[in-house]
């Protein structure tokens, strides 16, 4: 596995890998791992970048350094459990590793996206030293990013319900398999001993009509036959009385034990030539296999992408600020008022 700043190159090239191994959850650890310190160190590149335009860069440029990076993690931080737990109420059974590993796929994504736009940014801070169109640059580059990022992100979701389906087709055929054997196993289980039962009723028949060509014939009497020597005397077709311990009936394990002295009954065979039959008989018997697991609703990661993207820009106003402003002194944070697409408003105004 490709590590640290390697592992966006696995996301670019190899990415059915990515997703097989976040819906089989191999190593999720260190793929998590591996994915922050990338996406860290990046937008801290970035960040850097943003600050360097302000009449105070020495001061700013790191400050904004550590402000990117943070900015991300904490949108993470506060949208992740409602993406978790919007899955489990309708349903879905994403695991928190897989969902963390999805999101922080999309994260390094935007983060190298815009650590590839530095050059850009660093021309433009050069040649073009206006505050609101740099400012109005940084927002589309950092835009763009966030929109090829989330298309990973729907991507993954998409290839992940993929891998569950075919998962749960894959256990679904097989325990429809074990179902036939096991029924199967059972119809001739049980045919062995209906067979076995009418050749000691042939047995026992035999010498009663040989005897009673002797002597001339035996006249039919209505009614049971009378027990000889305490025992019942067996009938042709009539069940047999069981002598000795209790055994299992039709020798299939599970089945309950006959006590002594009881007659033995068998069930009928399922009916020859139709395993759906046996299926639906073995299932009534021994309980249908667990039904598929729902996959991730996408409709309801599009609700969840709005919110992460409202969540990130309010949360990126109350950070601010990030390039720093040539009219205003240097300050760690700005006095929160107004918000985000006002400001927006406002430079683009400016500008034009």
């Amino acid at each position: 596995m490709a590590s640290g700043l390697l592992v966006i190159e696995r996301i670019l090239r190899d990415r059915d890998s990515i997703w097989r191994q976040i819906g089989e959850e191999r190593d999720l650890g260190r793929l998590i791992r591996d994915m922050l310190v990338s996406s860290a160190l990046a937008l801290a590149c970035y960040g850097a970048v943003l600050g360097s335009f302000s009449d105070t860069a020495l001061l700013q440029a790191p400050i904004s350094a550590i402000k990117l990076p943070l900015l991300f993690l904490v949108t993470l931080a506060i949208c992740l459990p409602t993406l978790y737990l919007f899955n489990l109420v309708f349903g879905a059974r994403l695991q928190v590793k897989q969902a963390l590993a999805l999101v922080m796929v999309a994260i390094t994504v935007m983060s190298m996206l815009a650590f590839a736009f530095a050059p850009i940014s660093l021309f433009f801070l050069i040649t073009a030293n206006e505050y609101s169109f740099y400012k109005l640059l940084n927002v589309a580059i950092l835009t763009l990013a966030a929109i090829v990022g989330l298309r990973f992100l729907t991507a993954g979701m998409a290839s992940l319900n993929s891998h569950n389906e075919a998962r749960d087709k894959a256990r679904a055929e097989a325990a429809k398999a074990a179902a036939l054997a096991e029924r199967a196993a059972q119809e001739a289980a049980q045919e062995s001993e209906r067979k076995a039962i009418e050749s000691a009723e042939k047995a026992l028949d035999k010498p009663a009509e040989e005897k009673g060509g002797e002597t001339g014939g035996l006249v039919p009497v209505d009614g049971p036959p009378a027990p000889v020597g305490g025992a019942p005397v067996p009938v042709a077709g009539a069940p047999m009385p069981v002598v000795g311990p209790p055994v299992p009936v039709g020798g299939v394990p599970g089945t309950a034990l006959v006590p002594a002295g009881a007659v033995a009954t068998m069930a009928p065979p399922a009916p020859n030539g139709r395993p759906a039959e046996g299926l639906r008989m073995f299932q009534e018997e021994w309980g249908s296999p667990a039904p598929p697991e729902k996959q991730a609703s996408m409709g309801l990661l599009y609700v969840w992408i709005l919110l992460f993207g409202f969540v990130g820009t309010q949360l990126a106003w109350t950070l601010r600020p990030f390039f720093g402003d040539p009219d205003r002194d240097f300050a760690l944070f700005r006095r929160i008022d107004g918000n985000f697409y006002v400001d927006i408003v406002k430079t683009l105004g400016d500008l034009f």
